[in-house]
């Protein structure tokens, strides 16, 4: 096979997995990246675990000259590159605007002057705020956000305008998005920028809403990273996790198997064009009930997890993935168990080690007033 694909942010976790598969299926690979130190720890090189069969371009998604090269004689884009981290993204707003939303807008000016087949965009499941929930009637309900007040009293649960109790179920990509932070919203600039520009010029985009993806690869000592591996790197330095709220908290884990499989999908599917996906597991599983099961499988059953009892500005309560919608038009079908990929996670973390930074970001977060 003869087509390239260009994957921006290509050098990370999601990336690299990416990589494996499309090389896999025959495709030419390139990959624009700036080794961001807070995801590389500094590292001037490419990886190691990055295919030496990968072309790697060192270069800014924010920077023309390098996107535009990176564009040469390509086919079709896979857009990764982005400041990941709901806290972070907080207290760095500007950064985290100029990555995803202004890093975004120069690859689509980019690809006005080298059309592509495809563009395939990372968005995040962030951007639905809270997930879907069922009223005490029994119908459908978009939940708005907790009140600070009901926070403060540890009353951590969603509930209706009345008080009731509502019941989380899997959010389909119908639900509106209630943007909570600075990331949510540069995520769902990234989806929306990708899809006019489709619409406008032509260019078949998908945008794919990734949940909590975890697996082999990823960033444990970076402490904005997905919370399996902040979890991983604190009990690999023999630390207890430490959990926000209650630990009660339910999401979406799934594995970066699953993940790059659908981003795949979602490049060779000529059915999705200017549509969005919930890429997950479809399952739900407690924050401290993952914690809990990760302490078991890395041996650590004696260290007990924190739970701080504190709500983190940003955060939502519940929401896991309703997956129907890529099952019917992509073929989206997650194989990895949960027990089975953190077993695989749990080998791979026997060789790594980790500069656990976890209480440093939380503090960064007190400092500036975002727990509460």
């Amino acid at each position: 096979m003869d087509d390239r694909v260009l994957i921006t942010g290509g050098a990370g976790f999601i990336g690299s997995h990416v990589c494996d598969r499309l090389l896999e299926s025959g495709y030419q690979v390139r990959v624009l990246d700036n080794l961001d130190p807070q995801v590389h720890g500094g590292a001037t090189e490419p990886p190691a675990y990055l295919s030496s069969d990968v072309e790697f371009l060192g270069g800014d998604v924010r920077d023309p000259e390098s996107v535009g090269a990176a564009l040469h004689d390509v086919d079709m884009v896979i857009h990764l590159a982005a400041a990941v981290g709901v806290g972070q993204s907080m207290y760095e707003m500007r950064r985290y605007s100029e990555v995803n939303t202004v890093g975004t807008g120069v690859l689509l000016e980019a690809l006005m002057k080298h059309p592509v087949r495809k563009l395939v965009v990372a968005s995040s499941m962030s951007i639905y705020g809270e997930g879907m929930y069922r009223a005490p009637s029994g119908m459908p309900h978009h939940a708005a956000e907790r009140a600070l007040d009901r926070l403060r009293r540890g009353d951590w649960e969603v509930r209706t305008v009345d008080g009731d109790p509502l019941t989380p179920i899997p959010t389909p990509e119908t639900k509106q998005p209630r943007l909570t932070s600075i990331y949510a919203l540069s995520k769902y600039n990234q989806e929306r920028m990708a899809i006019l520009f489709g619409g406008a010029y032509g260019v078949p985009v998908v945008a794919l809403r990734f949940f909590n993806v975890y697996g082999t690869r990823q960033a444990l000592s970076n402490p904005y990273t997905g919370v399996l591996a902040i979890f991983a790197s604190r009990y690999i330095n023999n630390r207890p996790p430490l959990i926000f709220e209650d630990g009660n908290q339910m999401r979406d884990f799934v594995s970066v198997e699953d993940v790059s499989r659908g981003v795949c999908l979602a490049l060779e599917n000529e059915a999705a064009v200017q549509e969005v996906f919930n890429i997950g597991s479809g399952e739900s599983v407690s924050v401290r009930s993952i914690a809990n099961t990760m302490a078991k499988v890395l041996g650590r059953e004696t260290i007990d997890p924190v739970v701080t009892g504190r709500y983190r500005m940003g955060d939502i309560r519940h929401c896991f993935a309703d997956i129907e919608k890529a099952r019917r038009i992509l073929g989206y079908r997650p194989r990895t168990s949960l027990l089975d990929g953190l077993g695989e996670l749990a080998e791979w973390l026997e060789n790594q080690v980790a500069d656990d930074r976890a209480e440093f970001a939380v503090a960064q977060l007190a400092e500036r007033g975002l727990t509460v």
